[in-house]
Parts: C-alpha cells; structure tokens; sequence
C-alpha cells in the first residue's frame, strides 16, 4: 500500500501541492514527541515517588533481592557461630584428652588465635550499606579457616603418634620397680613432707620403698638409658631410663648400676640393685617419673591388677633377670 500523500494550499498558486516533509522538520517532530515522552515519564515517576512516596518496580525487586541476601548472611553468621563452638570443644578435647596421652604438649590459644587481633583487615566492607554484617562474617570466616587448619595438621601428628599406639603401651612406667611381693614397703610418698635429715618442709619428687640391700631393681617400661651418675650428697647411684613419649624415670640410691649409659632396657629388665648410697638413711629405692621435665606422682601409673606370681613371670619374661 502506497503512502497517503497530504496536500497544502499555495496562496501564491493559488492552487493545492503535494506536501513535501524536510528533514528538519522530521528531527523537529521526533524530538517534540521524545520531549513530551520525557515530561510524561518524569511527571510520572514524580508523582508517583514524591507525592505517593512509592517505591519504583526495579527499585522494589532490589530491594527484594537485597533482603534476601541480607536474610542469607545472617544464617551463614549464625551457622558459623554454631560451628566455632564445635571446634571449640574439639579443641579442647584435643588440648586436654588425644594430645596428653601420647605425651605432646598441647597447643596454646596464642598459637590457635595468631593473626586475628589488632589489624584492620576488612577496611573494603566500611563503605557497603551492610559492611558490619559483610565484616562480621569475613572475619568469622577466615577465623575459622586458621582454626580448622591448626586443628587438622594437631590430628595429622596425634595420627601419626597413634600409629605407635603398641610401642607407646610398652614404653609407659606403669609396674612397680621392685618386687610387688613385698608391696606394702612403701617408707615415703610423693608430694611435701618433713625432710628425714634437715626436718624442713619440702617437696619430695618421688616415692621411697625400703628393702633389702641388693634386691633387684627393674626397669618399668621400655627405653634407653639416658644417664649413669653417681652424687654423694644427693641420690648417690642413679639410673634414668628415657622411655620416649615425653616419660622418663629415676632409680635412685641403688648400691650398684647394672646398666650402661645408651643401653636398650625392656620392661622388667634389671636395672640395678637396691642400696643405701648418697644421702640416705637406710636400704630403699627412690623412685621417680617424669614427665615433659616435670615430676608427677608414680603412683597414678602403676598397674594394681598384677598379683607377686603375674609380677614375677613378667620380669622373668624378659630373659634378663639378673637377680
């Protein structure tokens, strides 16, 4: 279909002529009808944001989204705060349960906490409508990521010491160093007593156990002897036996070693024969354990369920009696 043609009378003519359109007047006609749009569509969103304070679709829909978002942060911020606590309690289990058992030390807050105080490391959230929230869950992130790795590589080492778990068992100090025929013979205990030669109050590192001279002595775990002396004014004869794992022990004021420096000792070996030497007041054996340099009290590691007979076939088990 042909375009309808318009006409416009020519005074001059005085006759009609096909209308001829410039394209000025086209520009003319399209922005005339922009700037009417422009005006409507300004007119509108005038009235209907200032006069009926209402929000735009798109500015609804944004928003909408953004709560959303919002709504998601704070889950993911609470849900970490419920997982913090969990590995906080496996931390703890970890410090005060896996770690002691197989003689490691356990590992300070200073070392599980290192790189979260005094630095300003979120300064790019300030600016965001939401920055605390943006803020609170970076930093709880990377928090829990620090923690979670110093964990894992704690489990990675309490792993690779389990593996050891049946040459751990042997090495403990967990029988008594003589003879449990004669078991009541205990002559002093572990923790503060009356010093036997100065009467002051002091603390005792070991325990005594009073006997015959040259009863035998024997070694209550596995190890290697780690020193051989001998101190006239303190524990004369002295045998200390390292049996790894953080645990050594001391077999003091025997009358004679029976062992060497460096030696390889098994669990009921004779070590030594009980004596009188150093500073003593009569035949016994002072016996210590120690742990990570620290003395604790042998007696929380002897093993009550051996009668004299068990006790005796263990030592001679061992095929190093040397009674």
């Amino acid at each position: 279909m042909s375009k309808k043609k318009q006409y416009i009378f020519n005074k001059e003519t005085l006759s009609y002529e096909v209308a001829i359109t410039t394209l000025k007047t086209k520009v003319t006609r399209v922005f005339i009808v922009l700037l009417g749009g422009l005006l409507l569509f300004g007119g509108y969103y005038c009235i209907y944001t200032k006069v009926l304070n209402l929000d735009t679709p798109k500015t609804v829909l944004l928003e909408k989204k953004n709560q959303e978002l919002l709504s998601k942060l704070e889950i993911i911020n609470q849900k970490m705060d419920e997982e913090s606590k969990i590995l906080s309690k496996i931390q703890m289990r970890d410090n005060v349960v896996y770690r002691p058992i197989f003689g490691m030390d356990e590992i300070p807050d200073e070392v599980r906490n290192a790189g979260f105080g005094g630095v300003k490391r979120y300064y790019e959230f300030d600016n965001f409508i939401n920055g605390e929230i943006l803020t609170s869950v970076a930093m709880k992130m990377d928090i829990l990521t620090k923690k979670a790795y110093v964990q894992s590589r704690s489990f990675d080492e309490v792993a690779l010491l389990s593996k050891r778990a049946g040459e751990m068992a042997s090495c403990i100090p967990t029988i008594y160093p003589v003879s449990t025929a004669l078991r009541n013979r205990f002559s002093s205990s572990f923790g503060y007593r009356i010093d036997p030669f100065n009467k002051t109050h002091r603390m005792h590192n070991g325990i005594d156990i009073s006997g015959s001279i040259g009863e035998p002595v024997y070694s209550t775990g596995d190890g290697v002897v780690s020193e051989v002396s001998y101190n006239f004014f303190g524990y004369g004869n002295c045998v200390i036996v390292d049996h790894g794992f953080g645990y050594k022990t001391r077999y003091a004021h025997l009358k004679e070693p029976l062992v060497v420096e460096g030696q390889v000792v098994k669990r009921g070996d004779n070590i030594g024969k009980m004596g009188n030497s150093g500073r003593s007041k009569g035949p016994h054996l002072h016996y210590e354990v120690i742990f990570k340099g620290k003395p604790i009290n042998p007696v929380n590691y002897f093993t009550n369920d051996l009668d004299p007979v068990e006790y005796q076939a263990m030592i001679h088990s061992s095929g190093r009696d040397k009674v």
